[in-house]
């Protein structure tokens, strides 16, 4: 099946050059697509600030050691970032932010739910820039633990009862753990 995306702009005002004066000397920009027209904007405004401009998926890898500025309206992206450990500042319905990855906890529920499991499940998504299927199978080859791989489209993790399994090893979007107290990313246990 193809897929065509279409990417849909949100309106919003151009801030004052003034509500960034908090950020470092030096930035790495990135925006989820709804905001494209307004982080190109930011970005003239911020001028040598910015080294680094980059679109940003729910997974994208942000290659940079400079501080993040996200020009977006959700914690989603933010989330991703900041479990990279990365100095994230986020810009969203005209004010400016600075994440502290103490406000993000992560839940050590599922990982203690996985050293302790008997049956896994091994989550692979079909999406483009989600898919790890190499991955999962390395990991399932080397795991000590009767695993099974589920490959998808859309996780659904109401369904994740239906299959009697322990615990959920993830291996496509890392935001994916938010979603359940079963689930841990594979980058996780490396």
């Amino acid at each position: 099946m193809k897929n065509l995306f279409i990417p849909a702009y949100r309106k919003t005002e151009i801030p004052k050059k003034e509500i960034f004066d908090k950020l470092p000397e030096k930035i790495f920009l990135v925006y989820s697509i709804q905001y494209k027209p307004l982080a190109e904007k930011i970005k003239k405004i911020l001028g040598k600030k910015v080294n680094g401009f980059q679109q940003v998926l729910g997974c994208s890898e942000v290659k940079t050691n400079l501080p993040i500025l996200l020009i977006g309206s959700a914690r989603f992206h933010s989330n991703n970032l900041i479990q990279k450990e990365k100095d994230v500042w986020i810009f969203d319905e005209g004010k400016l932010e600075h994440l502290d990855k103490k406000d993000f906890k992560f839940s050590k529920t599922a990982l203690i739910k996985y050293l302790n499991s008997d049956k896994i499940g091994i989550l692979v998504s079909t999406k483009y820039g989600q898919e790890n299927l190499s991955k999962a199978i390395k990991f399932k080859s080397k795991s000590q633990k009767q695993s099974y791989l589920f490959i998808c489209d859309s996780i659904d993790t109401q369904e994740f009862e239906n299959f009697g399994l322990d615990s959920w090893i993830n291996t496509a979007c890392p935001n994916i753990i938010g979603n359940s107290k079963n689930i841990v990313n594979l980058s996780e246990l490396n």
